[in-house]
């Protein structure tokens, strides 16, 4: 008979899943931890979540739901600091979560699920204290990220590379999102096929919903100030080379060269907020649409909440993805749950999350003509209302229900296991 889980101890040290989707660090990976943590939660599993302390103001312990606590743990200045910083804070950090435990009865956590490398290696000391098992999600690979850097993207330190190699070797078990990740986990970093569970994130399909309107966009394009006639190409997400918003605004370019008439109705909205190594030049993408003469159809908007994301999803004909690397791709999933077909990379996770040809269109490159040749054949009606109905039937199979339901799976299977323990690696 398997253990029943009371209690999960969730890590993610470098972004809080208290912060805004969009901007800074904050993602899909945000997203993911906290969809799962409420549901986790509704069936009777509490879930504890510590992130490092950015602001003397943040209380020790939020909650975000009921049976979902947020523990901000002290380690470092109070202030956001770049990933390749935060590496010197983790024993702050590690002592910090073992703190917590310590104030309990032995056995207070059933399982650690870390999320993201630095998580990992916090996670590795404190498996080893408590005698649990460590689940652990990587999001996103220095070795894969390195294979595709955009144009003036910095490569990924080699003290990640080492650290990811740590963690897979010490986690019980790791959570790919697609089967492609787990191969690159078990090609790329050795992992053992055994302790590699695929389990695909999802989407709030409670939230993300076709709009109720014989005309499409009609109510979402009035909240959000957008013409009825318009042709909304939709970005969501971080501004960071390697998301490549500059595919879609080049793409937008060599569509209006192609036909000047189209700048009457064209509108390309870009919600989010700098990342990376955009941070130092948040104004970049303003400047190229000025560059490219196209600063009147482009409309800047920051993060925005999920309510209101879901009426950007809804007024737009085609959301684009044109990611160098992308682990999933949450964004195309919530798109497609809106009824917007996605014209997306094909990279990574996207292969799964978009149905080519079905939900939306991959494109092979990041040739903004590509993109700007496929966005001006989704203007056909025809062609846009089947893609739009193939949106809306691949993503009902991406429910947030399904993932935890395979995640109960995967650390039911880990608490039944002894727990692998490795020589510590310093990193």
């Amino acid at each position: 008979m398997p253990r029943r889980i009371n209690r999960v101890a969730t890590v993610s040290l470098h972004t809080s899943p208290l912060d805004q989707p969009g901007t800074g660090d904050a993602g899909g990976m945000n997203v993911y931890i906290v969809e799962t943590a409420k549901r986790l939660a509704e069936r009777g599993v509490e879930v504890d979540i510590f992130t490092r302390a950015t602001s003397r103001a943040l209380p020790p312990v939020a909650e975000l739901a009921p049976g979902v606590l947020v523990r901000h743990v002290v380690a470092g200045p109070f202030e956001e600091l770049d990933k390749t910083d935060l590496a010197r804070h983790l024993c702050g950090f590690t002592s910090g979560i073992l703190r917590v435990e310590a104030a309990h009865d032995p056995g207070h956590y059933d399982l650690l699920h870390t999320h993201y490398w630095l998580s990992g290696q916090a996670g590795d000391a404190a498996k080893r204290r408590w005698g649990v098992p460590l689940v652990h999600s990587m999001h996103t690979m220095a070795k894969v990220k390195n294979a595709a850097l955009a144009d003036g993207d910095k490569p990924e330190p080699d003290a990640r590379v080492l650290g990811e190699e740590q963690v897979v070797a010490s986690a019980d078990q790791l959570v790919a999102n697609t089967a492609k990740e787990a191969r690159e986990l078990i090609d790329l970093y050795g992992a053992d096929p055994a302790r590699v569970a695929t389990v695909r994130p999802g989407a709030d399909l409670r939230l993300f919903r076709p709009e109720r309107s014989p005309r499409r966009g009609g109510p979402a394009r009035r909240r959000l100030g957008l013409p009825r006639d318009a042709y909304v190409l939709l970005f969501v997400g971080r501004i960071q080379p390697l998301k490549a918003p500059d595919v879609l605004l080049r793409a937008a370019a060599r569509m209006l060269a192609d036909d000047p008439s189209l700048r009457s109705r064209l509108v390309v909205a870009v919600v989010g907020g700098p990342s990376g190594s955009a941070r130092c030049r948040p104004e970049g993408l303003q400047t190229l649409a000025a560059e490219l003469g196209i600063s009147d159809v482009v409309r800047f908007e920051p993060p925005s909440p999920q309510a209101e994301l879901a009426d950007w999803y809804r007024a737009a004909d085609v959301t684009v993805v044109p990611s160098h690397s992308e682990s999933f791709g949450l964004v195309a999933v919530e798109s497609q749950a809106c009824g917007t077909p996605v014209v997306a990379s094909r990279v990574g996770g996207l292969c799964t999350a978009v149905a080519d040809g079905e939900s939306g269109v991959l494109i092979p490159g990041h040739d903004p003509a590509d993109y700007a040749a496929v966005l001006r054949r989704l203007e056909d009606p025809a062609v846009h209302a089947r893609l739009a109905r193939g949106a809306v039937r691949h993503a009902r199979s991406f429910g947030w229900d399904a993932t935890v339901d395979a995640l109960l799976d995967v650390y039911t299977g880990a608490m039944s296991r002894p727990t692998a323990l490795v020589p510590q690696v310093t990193v």
